[in-house]
């Protein structure tokens, strides 16, 4: 795939953990498939930042510190509802380590999110709460980011939450479908496309 890009664009690669991928803790489906696209489309961009999910063990997003439930339902949390996850991601372990065919070397910064242990973190711009950043916006604006792509995993999830939010941060913002993968409950691929074509983010199929 061939992307027109300028020296204001940014590729942004989004949770290709192992964890994400085949045989993973909480593995999407055909995740593995992304990581050639998202190598060829790598080299065409001038700036790359990536995503990775990183969760102190006992996390508060798993299902596994919450008596008596179970990964996929909902609960609710201070800062709104929660999807309650498999343990997953967890800081310094193998799953959290990006996968091994992703050609990191062209990476320029890696933004960790979910560290924080009572807040789950799906954005790569900021917290569930929608309040506390990653410091990602101040990043690209001052490498003079106009447009964002973004590719990873999963599309419903933090990629549908990243995108939306360098929206509405100001930068232009399109997700290359081709390059992404959902989990897809109960619909929730399309509803996250809907959702991000609401919010005024251009899907690239």
């Amino acid at each position: 795939m061939n992307v027109e890009t300028t020296d204001t664009d940014c590729l942004l690669i989004i949770d290709v953990q192992n964890d994400f991928c085949q045989a993973g803790a909480l593995a999407v489906p055909d995740g593995d498939a992304v990581v050639a696209s998202i190598n060829a489309l790598s080299t065409q961009f001038a700036n790359v930042v990536a995503t990775q999910d990183w969760h102190p063990a006992g996390h508060s997003s798993f299902a596994s510190v919450h008596k008596g439930r179970s990964p996929l339902e909902q609960i609710d949390m201070p800062y709104g509802p929660q999807t309650l996850w498999p343990d997953h991601c967890i800081q310094g372990s193998h799953g959290a380590e990006f996968h091994p065919q992703l050609d990191t070397n062209v990476i320029q910064n890696t933004i960790r999110k979910g560290f924080r242990q009572p807040i789950d973190s799906y954005s790569a711009f900021f917290e569930n709460d929608h309040t506390t950043t990653t410091g990602l916006s101040g990043y690209l604006r001052e490498r003079g980011i106009k447009r964002v792509f973004c590719v990873g995993l999963a599309l419903d999830f933090c990629v549908r939450f990243s995108a939306e939010d360098a929206r509405r941060e100001g930068f232009e913002t399109i997700v290359i479908e081709a390059a992404c993968r959902g989990i897809d409950m109960d619909g929730s691929v399309e509803a996250a496309r809907q959702a991000m074509i609401d919010t005024g983010v251009s899907l690239l199929n």
